[in-house]
């Protein structure tokens, strides 16, 4: 096992992206980092970080700042429950804690959205404890590596890998070998057509000798992808547009959309015109509407497809809570809505 350890720490030092993060050990810095990387490929989420470290410096600067502010700084990077749950657990931070960050991987996993794997890194990288980080990285290494079939997201999976890769740690800078791990299996054991024979760990790989490569890790049958029938209705009339905010549980909680009608299948014209919750939002208006995507756009999250039809309405009077267009902006949207948008403007 030490042959592991020592191989991949000597790899890291060799072949170590200069990335911003990995020159601090503030944890609020480091939390930030892992948040955002959290479903988030590294050379999407380092813009994102620069921006958020800029904006909101401190933990207390994340706490004063407004969730409008903080979703808008946030729009197309997804997942956005990350980013309540950093503002929410910033305020934590602030108001129980006087402002002094958790410094330990117990402590850590008080704060809200933080499970075993960015407890793991933050107390390890920051506090120097022994804590191991099992993300998709570390599991695509140690199952190849040590030829483990057990499904990684399994609760048995879940449980051994966990153990497997504490028992690799030591108190000789984990953060470094944490980071190491991670490292590896983001550009050297990589999930398609790894590079097995400039890998300083191929003799000892449990999955290259028995030509395991492209079966490891094992991941038990994904959950069924639900389908889900949106049509917006966009208000064109005057230079203003009607929007409202999304609440409940449910994806994009907090941001901005145009009013919806969700449907159990696609709409027709027809079908749309009918709908009662058209007099809902725009009230007993007269109004005309065309479709503005000829083609339906598929909008897929992690479970479910969203199947989206944009509908342009203009009415011959103004609803109250109409926006300018000019303060659209200003919103936080999910990104099926601001792209949206972007093409909407270039066809006036």
């Amino acid at each position: 096992m030490m042959h592991f350890y020592n191989t991949l720490v000597y790899w890291y030092l060799q072949n170590k992206r200069d990335l911003p993060w990995r020159k601090t050990k503030n944890p609020y810095l480091i939390w930030l980092s892992e948040i955002i990387l959290q479903q988030t490929r590294v050379d999407q989420g380092l813009d994102y970080y620069l921006k958020f470290s800029e904006a909101f410096p401190t933990v207390l600067a994340l706490a004063n700042a407004e969730e409008d502010d903080i979703l808008k700084l946030w729009q197309g990077l997804g997942y956005y429950s990350r980013a309540r749950n950093l503002h929410f657990s910033a305020n934590y931070i602030v108001n129980e804690l006087n402002g002094k960050f958790p410094n330990s991987y117990k402590d850590l996993l008080k704060l809200k959205g933080v499970g075993d794997y960015t407890a793991s890194a933050i107390a390890s990288i920051c506090f120097n404890e022994p804590t191991a980080v099992v993300d998709g990285n570390v599991y695509r290494v140690l199952s190849r590596y040590f030829g483990i079939k057990t499904a990684i997201n399994s609760t048995k999976g879940i449980k051994e890998f966990k153990q497997l890769a504490q028992k690799l740690i030591t108190d000789e800078d984990p953060g470094r070998y944490n980071q190491a791990i991670m490292e590896f299996g983001a550009k050297q054991c990589k999930p398609q057509s790894p590079n097995c024979e400039q890998c300083l760990l191929n003799t000892s790989c449990v999955a290259r000798e028995k030509k395991l490569v492209n079966d490891l890790p094992v991941k038990e049958k994904k959950i069924k992808i639900k389908q889900r029938y949106f049509n917006y209705l966009v208000l064109n009339t005057h230079d203003h547009t009607l929007i409202q905010q999304r609440k409940g549980k449910g994806i994009w909680q907090n941001l901005y959309e145009f009013p919806l009608i969700e449907s159990e299948k696609e709409l027709t014209f027809k079908e749309l015109i009918a709908s009662p919750m058209l007099t809902s939002y725009f009230g007993e208006e007269k109004i005309s509407a065309h479709l503005f995507n000829t083609e339906v756009i598929i909008h897929k999250l992690s479970h479910q497809h969203l199947f989206t039809k944009f509908w342009i309405i203009t009415t011959e009077g103004m609803p109250n809570n109409a926006i300018s267009w000019n303060e659209f902006d200003a919103y936080p949207v999910p990104i099926l809505i601001h792209n949206f948008v972007e093409k909407f403007k270039n066809n006036q």
